[in-house]
């Protein structure tokens, strides 16, 4: 930081301001952006989109309103999830969260 106050101040009496040195702080605010909020947003929409694509019948999963289920038909655009022996509601797969067939049921 005082490295970058340093070149900010450098500036002499007479002399035209440079331009990249005006607008380095932009640029880097920028790019911290990019790296810390951007990218890592991007790549978890990608992995999300991936694994309701890969989604199959007899998975369970859970949807962002927190209801568990297992897939008992796939369609187009949604899925029929079974949440107890009788009980199926249509769910749309944007719904669809998490899969938790690797998760220990509890006691």
């Amino acid at each position: 930081m005082k490295m970058m106050n340093y070149l900010l101040m450098m500036q002499t009496e007479g002399q035209d301001a440079n331009p990249l040195m005006t607008f380095l702080p932009l640029i880097l605010i920028v790019v911290v952006f990019y790296f810390f909020m951007i990218r890592p947003q991007v790549k978890r929409q990608k992995e999300t989109r991936k694994f309701r694509e890969n989604l199959k019948k007899g998975d369970k999963v859970v949807t962002t309103g927190g209801i568990y289920g297992k897939i008992s038909e796939m369609k187009e655009t949604s899925v029929i999830l079974q949440i107890d022996k009788e009980v199926h509601i249509k769910v749309d797969k944007n719904a669809i969260i998490k899969d938790m067939s690797d998760v220990q049921p509890q006691r």
